[in-house]
């Protein structure tokens, strides 16, 4: 009855869990190139009674056992890196991923990663992101730019009065071969890590990095309707373990009784 007490408790940690995890996703259900997170979860060591294959007494031999689990536990957050809806946005400088690839930019010192393509101009031309790190390679446009194009290849050009070409730039898009182990830093951006590889640099276009779309922007890759969903599952599940925790203190008190 105690190890009850104890499984359920960590049944009850791992749907709170769940909800932690899908209540962010609600959060950023409308957030530009946000990727969605789903809580993975491993069980427990198990309290082994009968080894299955043992011999009983009678020479013939146990079939399956007996194995009690102990509960289970979380294996990790994982990103899942599907592709989002695309908006048109009629902005030059909005430029969404079609495929696997990623923007580089530099925040600080410091070079990180992002799906997020809404980018705008700081006060020296630069393209940066609303948190202010300037994309890499940097690319700063002319003052006397009146429109931004940008090619599937990733080429940019900025073109002045009269559709003249001011300036010619090459956006470059980064892969890895486990995003699921880039780690999140806020403000749409991604370290990358051990678990997550190299980065792989490549022309949009090429090598499965995927291919840029002008003027439009990748939107979160969130389903409400899947997330609400989840969420009552979870609900249910951290209920169903809340009941066992009663049950289980239920059959405790009553053992105690038939001491008294």
């Amino acid at each position: 009855m105690i190890r009850s007490l104890w499984t359920a408790a960590s049944g009850m940690n791992a749907q709170q869990m769940t909800v932690d995890v899908i209540s962010n996703n609600l959060a950023n259900s409308n957030t530009t190139g946000f990727k969605k997170s789903r809580a993975n979860f491993q069980d427990l060591m198990y309290q082994t009674q009968l080894i299955a294959g043992a011999t009983t007494p009678g020479g013939g031999q146990i079939p399956s056992g007996i194995q009690v689990g102990m509960g289970t536990k979380p294996s990790s957050v994982q990103k899942i890196f599907t592709q989002g809806d695309y908006v048109q946005t009629g902005n030059d400088l909005d430029m969404a991923i079609e495929g696997r690839g990623f923007f580089r930019v530099l925040n600080g010192d410091e070079e990180l990663y992002t799906r997020a393509g809404n980018f705008s101009l700081d006060s020296e031309g630069f393209l940066t992101t609303p948190a202010g790190a300037r994309l890499q390679p940097e690319i700063s446009l002319p003052a006397e730019t009146v429109l931004v194009t940008v090619q599937s290849n990733g080429q940019l050009t900025a073109h002045g009065a009269g559709d003249t070409v001011l300036l010619t730039e090459q956006i470059n898009l980064y892969t890895f071969v486990n995003p699921a182990g880039l780690f999140a830093v806020g403000q749409n951006l991604l370290r990358q890590t051990e678990g997550s590889g190299d980065a792989i640099e490549g022309i949009p276009g090429t090598d499965g990095v995927g291919t840029i779309s002008n003027s439009f922007l990748e939107m979160s890759n969130v389903s409400v309707v899947e997330e609400m969903v989840a969420m009552i599952v979870g609900q249910r599940a951290y209920e169903a373990n809340s009941k066992t925790v009663q049950t289980a203190d239920s059959m405790l008190g009553i053992a105690n009784s038939v001491k008294r």
